[in-house]
This record gives structure tokens, sequence and C-alpha cells, in this order.
């Protein structure tokens, strides 16, 4: 099973519902006053993060004494760092800073993006085969989302490994070359601005096994950087990225450093997944490629940032103006050709099967949809499941009583009194909404309508 970034702080939980209606995924219960979360369907989008009043929900990065586990570290910076910076002038204060805090050896990830934004174009003047409309590979959990929810649009995503996969290898050999120091010696950490990042750096999607040994959190290594930055007596030239791969920092960045017209970038988890249902029903065909974000803005809004994702965003832009529009080419021959791409088939995961006996499966659905015609309909949450429908599947798999909708405790409480209306007892919109339902069915009863 995938081991999560996205966990739970259950002391401070206060079983508010809030991350249930918030999940794009459903993947969070809560139960006898504690959210739960369902590993299955969880995708590390951090959006329970983000919403959470409580701040019960975290993300757990590596921790920087994981350093001092190798003689020789290497960094490998997300673009969106450069945008926490207020007043910043130029990149390399950041990079010089990322030596002096532990660091021997920086390789931009911004580096990693031109490359394969190079590679697009080659692959595009070439005539290579592709499902249209491509998707991008780049962000995890955009990924793991059509995995799991949207299979049939798994040929459509590009077979590419990310930017930060393509830095760490990079990385690494030329660590090597460099040192002379074996492969488990050497130290190559991602500097990442979400959970799914961290997620990826230790299960990867596309490749058979992790070519990171951990990744930061950019609030975590934010923090560490200030004082050095500022006593920085000499900086010295390491940005080896332009315009193409710093863009790549928030949503429209690497559709615009693939030079096409037809293009769209699409940010926040639930516009994206509007859009990958558009896509599956076949209403977008005149697309070529559609970039897929997250997280608003991009990765300068991800959940393990420090700074405003618009107010980065344009602190990146302003630095954009400063730099060549491309540094990095794809130039790799031989056996080389293969490093951009991802080398394990993606596959379907069945978070949302309910049962692998498919007639067993379809006695489930049945019975789920039965069990949601005897709801209210609400979606209130108040049962700890993100709607009525969940919670009927909740009921059918075992995760759940029907008791837990309240209800369905009011009905019964009811019947046991023999006698009153324990609507009164309720909220306001749902004793107004019951009112509605029940002067409905006495209108359908009667022949009539009720509209």
């Amino acid at each position: 099973m995938m081991k999560h970034s996205v966990i739970l702080e259950y002391k401070r939980c206060r079983g508010c519902t809030t991350c249930i209606k918030n999940c794009p995924t459903e993947a969070v219960r809560v139960r006898s006053g504690k959210a739960t979360i369902l590993n299955e369907r969880c995708i590390d989008c951090g959006k329970c993060i983000q919403v959470c009043p409580h701040k019960a929900v975290k993300s757990v990065s590596d921790s920087l004494d994981k350093l001092e586990q190798y003689k020789y570290r290497v960094a490998l910076p997300d673009p969106a760092l450069y945008g926490q910076f207020q007043h910043l002038d130029d990149i390399d204060i950041v990079l010089n800073g990322l030596l002096e805090i532990g660091f021997q050896k920086v390789f931009e990830t911004a580096k990693a993006a031109e490359i394969l934004s190079d590679y697009a174009r080659h692959a595009i003047s070439s005539g290579e085969p592709r499902v249209m409309p491509q998707v991008s590979s780049a962000c995890p959990t955009i990924m793991r989302l059509i995995r799991m929810r949207f299979p049939k649009l798994i040929p459509n995503i590009a077979a590419t490994v990310t930017p930060v996969e393509l830095a760490a290898i990079l990385a690494r050999r030329e660590a090597e070359a460099e040192t002379g120091l074996p492969p488990e010696e050497i130290g190559v950490f991602s500097i990442v601005p979400c959970s799914s990042q961290v997620t990826a750096a230790h299960s990867p999607e596309g490749l058979q096994k992790p070519v990171l040994d951990g990744a930061f959190a950019i609030r975590d290594i934010y923090l560490r950087l200030l004082g050095p930055m500022k006593d920085l007596q000499k900086v010295k030239p390491l940005s080896s990225a332009g315009i193409m791969g710093v863009g790549w920092a928030f949503c429209g960045g690497e559709s615009a450093a693939r030079l096409g017209e037809r293009y769209l970038a699409v940010d926040g988890i639930e516009n994206c997944i509007r859009m990958l249902e558009e896509i599956e029903d076949g209403r977008l065909p005149e697309a070529d490629f559609i970039e897929l974000c997250a997280c608003t803005q991009g990765c300068v809004g991800g959940c393990l940032t420090v700074e405003n994702p618009y107010g980065a965003r344009m602190r990146i832009k302003r630095l954009m103006k400063g730099l060549p529009v491309s540094r990095s080419r794809y130039d790799f021959r031989g056996g080389d050709r293969d490093l951009v791409k991802i080398d394990q088939e993606l596959q379907y995961v069945p978070a949302f099967r309910l049962d692998q006996d498919r007639s067993v499966a379809l006695e489930k659905l049945l019975k789920i949809d039965e069990l949601e015609r005897s709801l209210p309909g609400l979606d209130c949450g108040s049962c700890g499941a993100p709607s009525c429908h969940a919670l009927a599947e909740d009921v059918v798999l075992g995760r759940a009583s029907m008791e837990d909708c309240i209800f369905k405790v009011r009905e019964r409480m009811q019947y046991m009194a023999g006698s009153g209306d324990a609507d009164e007892y309720l909220p306001a919109p749902f004793r107004q909404r019951r009112s509605a339902t029940r002067r409905a069915a006495e209108k359908e009863s009667e022949g009539g309508s009720e509209i």
C-alpha cells in the first residue's frame, strides 16, 4: 500500500466535517468525533490541509536531519521556491543560500523542466504518435486522480517523467562523475511545494523505483535560508535555467514552454476534475495539450509553500524578466534517450471498486442505490460522510450504520415515542426540506404535483 504524506493529528481534530466537504475524492470520514482518511482514495492533493480550521491535517516531509546520512548532498529546488522571498532580484542568491545550509551541489528542477519542454517540441515536430488531447504528467496528484477516477484517460497522459525526477537522475550522474563517490553516499533531495510531491519522491507514479533520497518542504527550507541569504559575501553564478524552465512554477508555464497554440492550462483540483470529465465525454476535441495543476495558480499554490500564490507568481514573473529564454536542450543520444520517459506502464487504481467479483459488486451497487433513496439527499455531512451516497456506500461496505444519519435517528425516536413531531429539533433548512418533501409526496398521492 502506498504511504501517503498527508496525515491526521487526532488530538487537534474536532470532528467539524470541513475536510469531508472539501475532499475531491471523498477520502475522508468523521467517525466517533474524529476524522479518518481512506488511504486507498487519498491523492495527497493537500486540500484538507488548507481548509482544516484546527490545523489537524498536515503533510509529513523528510526531516533535514536526513542530510547527515550522506557525504555529498544535492539540492533540487522547485522554481516555486524563488517566489517565496520578498524583494528578491537574483535567483543565484537562493541557490548560494542552499550551499550554506548543508548542500554541496544545487541542480535546478527548472533546468530539467526546460529539457522536458524541448523534448516535447521535438516529439511534436517529428510527428510522434500520441493520444489526443495529451495531458501533462508533471503533477503527481493529477496522475493519481486519473488512474483512480478516469482510467479511460490513462493513455492520454504524457509518458514522461516529472521535472524533479529527471533532475534527480541527471544530478546524481553529475555528482558521481565529480566526486567519484558510490551512489549510496550521495543524497539527492528535492525541495517541493506540495504534499503530493513528497509522496511521489518515495512512491513515484511512473517509475519502478524512487530516484530521490528524500523531499523537504519549501516552508522548512525557507526558514533555514533567510539568515544565510542575508549574510552572503559573494554570490556565485549557479543558475542554469531560463524563462521556459522557471515558468513551470505557475499554471500555464509548461504549456507556454511547449510553444504550442492549442492548449489549455487549468488550476484548482475542482476545475481539473470538471475538465477531465469533459475530456472523458469527448467535449474538448480541439485541444492538443491540457496542463492540469491541482493547486491554485500551480506549484506556487502548494500546501507546503509560505507566500500567497498570487504574490509568489508575481515575484517569479519579475525574476524571469532578466533571464534568457532557455538555457538547456534535449540532446540525449543512444540509451540516454529514454531518460525522459517513464519505465513502467500506468495502471488503473481500483480505489472505488465495491468488490472484486463483478456480480457481488453489482449487488452491492443496487443495495447502495436502495439505501440512498431512503436518505434525505441533503448531503449535510452530519453523518460523517460527504454525501448521502457516500453514507449508503459506507453502510454496505461495513464502515457505517444507517443510524449515523440524524434523520433516521429522528424517525426512530418519533416511532418509539408514538406521537409528536421530532422535526422541531432539526435545523431550519432541514425542517423546510423535509416539509417540502412531505407536501410533494401528499400531492403525488392525490394525483397532482407541486412545482
